[in-house]
């Protein structure tokens, strides 16, 4: 089986919450499984949302369906996982934009700065292999945003990579991972002796989407953890070591 990678990153994204306090727009902390379907069906060339609404036959918008079963492996390459957020203040003043005196609507939203991933998308069949084709060969047939189109995505230092290994019993995970596939355990070392080059522990934990409800095309999310801690595996899964990393593909 084989595997492709590129990094993934931009100057700002924005992947919205549907959460909405009056009009503050928060975004998730790192990009999720729905919001990269809809880069890769970019690239691709599949419709969207929009084009959904003038179908109403489809359960889907065209690029979840055609991506939903489609493995991906995310791995943050800011900080401990941790991306960092900046308030963005808009002025809408066209008429209809509120009911206030003077017409202004003033919106909020929350941007990620700098955020930047490695992806990894297990090559399974005939769409992942037009994928790769695409990505490799750099022909896009739409511009891929971070979320909307104020965020342009940069795809780089793409590549195929052959030959993975299935890990069975993964004691680690360098990538995002579902919360209830694996059970941290404790740190053996000693971070008093001396002798032990000792590596703080971190753990980055958030709610994000991984699939759309058929009805009404909400997000359905689970818990996802990014960590250096040692691990215990609960649940069979598919993990597999690409390169020197072993990646949780969902």
């Amino acid at each position: 089986m084989k595997v492709l990678k590129f990094t993934l990153s931009g100057k700002t994204a924005f992947f919205k919450k549907p959460d909405v306090n009056t009009y503050y727009y928060f975004t998730y902390g790192n990009i999720h499984k729905v919001a990269l379907m809809g880069i890769l069906g970019a690239i691709l060339g599949y419709s969207g949302y929009n084009q959904q609404k003038n179908n109403q036959k489809t359960l889907f918008p065209e690029f979840y369906e055609k991506l939903k079963a489609t493995k991906l492996g995310i791995v943050p390459r800011n900080n401990k996982g941790y991306i960092s957020k900046k308030v963005q203040i808009f002025n809408n003043s066209v008429g209809y934009a509120s009911k206030e005196q003077g017409g202004n609507l003033i919106i909020k939203e929350q941007w990620l700065e700098d955020p930047k991933w490695d992806i990894y998308i297990l090559i399974e069949g005939e769409v992942e292999n037009e994928l790769a084709d695409k990505v490799m060969k750099r022909k896009f047939k739409y511009i891929p945003y971070l979320g909307k189109n104020d965020h342009i995505a940069n795809i780089v230092d793409s590549k195929i990579i052959d030959n993975i290994e299935p890990i069975a019993t993964a004691n680690k995970v360098d990538s995002l991972f579902l919360k209830d596939c694996f059970e941290l355990q404790p740190f053996e070392d000693d971070p008093f002796d001396v002798n032990i080059d000792y590596t703080p522990i971190y753990k980055y934990q958030e709610m994000l989407p991984v699939t759309l409800e058929e009805t009404t095309n909400k997000y359905e999310v689970k818990p996802f953890i990014y960590t250096n801690s040692p691990l215990e595996p609960i649940k069979n899964s598919l993990v597999y070591k690409c390169d020197n990393n072993i990646i949780f593909f969902f």
